[in-house]
């Protein structure tokens, strides 16, 4: 765990704030090798508009569910930490759905139809999902439940999951370090990778616009379906399942219904390139 990775006087790198900027890019690049291969009309100069489109939408979407969730926890008392994203704090559906929002702005602003833009988009997103996962590792956030096997990982003194050992009183307050718990971080950021290499694959084959972002409908919300009954922090519950899981249900209903419709609807265009 590095939350912080180096300061330099005022200048403070987060650990988390690196890595997202790092998967703007990942995708960023991504979705240029994909449209310089053919993939679709989008242009350099688009794409490069479209990240920072998505930058905005998306972690101000993500901020959002994620202060929603967590108001009376965390910012009640402090409103002023609503603005420190460098730190963590996001909720990843919250800023999928705000991607999606900006995205159907972006197609209109630009004249593009938003399942050509989704379908780029979809398939470059797991990469940066990655790597925002590899974030939350650093800093210590979205960890798991406890565990006794080999793959387990202890959090330093001070750490998230410390805090909240101590708070049920599993380690005395003077523990070095947490107990072992599942790193559904990186088994997240492994399961991201998997997915992007399918989607990149699928995506060279120029499929009919609106399959990439369907699969990546349904094959994630697979993923944080299951990572969500491995994960140990405090999570708003909907019923027996978690906000996310909740969440994940929807998209795959969501991503099988167009999943369907462009099977068995009239095809009125040709293939995503």
């Amino acid at each position: 765990m590095h939350p912080i990775i180096f300061q330099f006087g005022p200048f403070t790198l987060h650990a988390f704030g690196l890595m997202m900027a790092l998967g703007f890019l990942a995708g960023l690049h991504v979705m240029r090798r994909l449209a310089r291969g053919g993939f679709g009309s989008l242009t350099d100069d688009h794409l490069t508009r479209l990240i920072v489109w998505l930058m905005v939408g998306g972690v101000l979407g993500a901020r959002l569910a994620y202060v929603a969730e967590h108001w009376t926890s965390e910012f009640a008392a402090n409103p002023g930490a609503i603005i420190r994203i460098d730190q963590g704090g996001l909720m990843y559906y919250g800023g999928l759905l705000g991607a999606i929002a900006t995205i159907f702005l972006f197609a209109r602003v630009y004249r593009r139809h938003p399942l050509e833009v989704l379908d780029l988009c979809a398939a470059a997103l797991p990469l940066g999902h990655a790597f925002g996962r590899i974030g939350c590792f650093l800093n210590g956030c979205c960890y798991g439940m406890r565990c006794k096997g080999p793959w387990g990982v202890r959090f330093p003194a001070g750490s998230m999951p410390w805090h909240e050992q101590v708070a049920q009183g599993v380690i005395k307050a003077t523990s070095p370090c947490s107990e072992p718990v599942v790193p559904t971080q990186l088994i997240e950021a492994a399961a991201n990778l998997v997915l992007v290499a399918v989607l990149y694959a699928i995506a060279r084959r120029h499929p009919r616009r609106g399959q990439l972002t369907a699969l990546y409908l349904m094959l994630y919300a697979v993923i944080r379906f299951h990572t969500e009954m491995l994960r140990g922090d405090a999570r708003m519950q909907v019923g027996a399942l978690s906000i996310s899981q909740f969440i994940s249900l929807l998209l795959m209903a969501a991503g099988l219904a167009l999943w369907l419709a462009l099977r068995f609807l009239p095809r009125r265009d040709g293939p995503a390139a």
